[in-house]
C-alpha cells in the first residue's frame, strides 16, 4: 500500500500518467462525452447519458480507494500542454495474490496514437515495482480489437477464453484473459 501522493508523475517522454484531482472533472467529462460512441460497448460508465457529476463523484473516490490499496488511477495528460488524454489504472486487486487488473481508456481524438499502450507500460512498471505485484490481467471482451492490440503490443500473453467473466450492465459476456507476469516481462 502506498501513501496517497498527489505530485507523483510518471512518464515516458510521450505521456504522463498522474493520480487524478479534483479539477479534471470537466476534462473527464468532455473526454467522455466525445468518446461515447467508441467506447460505451465496452465501458458501460461512458454511456449516452452520461453527466458531469459523474466525473465528479468518480474523481472524489479515487484518494480513498489509494489510500484503501483498492485502486490507482491515473489521469493520461499530454507531456506537452497537459491535456486530458484518457485513464489508466491498477485496480481490483488481490494482495493476497498478488495480483490486479490493468484498464485503460483513451478519448476518440487520441485514439490510434499509441497513448495506450505508452499509459498502459506505466501503469504495469508502477504494479510491479511500487505496488509489489507479480501480475497484471487483462479482460478484454473479444471484440474490442482495440483493447487487444493494445495487450499485444505490451507483450502480454494472451491466456484463454473465459466464458460469461464479465457483466455488464446484467449481461454475462464473455472475455479474453491477457497477463503480464513481473518475472517474464519487460517494458520496452
Amino acid at each position: 500500500m502506498l501513501d496517497w501522493q498527489p505530485e507523483l508523475e510518471l512518464s515516458d517522454g510521450s505521456v504522463v500518467l498522474r493520480p487524478y484531482r479534483r479539477d479534471d472533472a470537466n476534462e473527464l467529462f468532455e473526454a467522455a462525452r466525445e468518446s461515447i460512441a467508441d467506447v460505451y460497448s465496452w465501458l458501460p460508465w461512458c454511456h449516452p447519458g452520461y453527466q458531469k457529476s459523474e466525473s465528479e463523484e468518480w474523481i472524489s473516490q479515487q484518494r480513498d480507494l489509494w489510500t484503501q490499496d483498492r485502486a490507482y488511477e491515473f489521469a493520461v495528460v499530454d507531456p506537452g500542454d497537459g491535456g486530458y488524454l484518457g485513464g489508466c489504472g491498477v485496480n481490483s486487486i488481490s494482495r493476497l495474490h498478488r495480483f490486479a487488473n490493468l484498464g485503460y481508456w483513451i478519448r476518440s481524438s487520441a485514439s490510434a496514437r499509441g497513448v495506450a499502450t505508452a499509459a498502459a507500460r506505466l501503469a504495469a512498471r508502477f504494479g510491479f515495482d511500487h505496488l509489489d505485484l507479480q501480475r497484471l490481467e487483462l479482460v478484454i471482451e473479444p471484440e474490442n480489437a482495440a483493447s487487444i492490440r493494445v495487450a499485444e503490443k505490451l507483450g502480454a500473453r494472451r491466456e484463454g477464453l473465459l466464458h460469461n467473466r464479465l457483466n455488464v450492465e446484467n449481461d454475462q459476456r464473455d472475455a479474453l484473459m491477457f497477463s503480464l507476469v513481473a518475472g517474464d516481462w519487460e517494458a520496452g
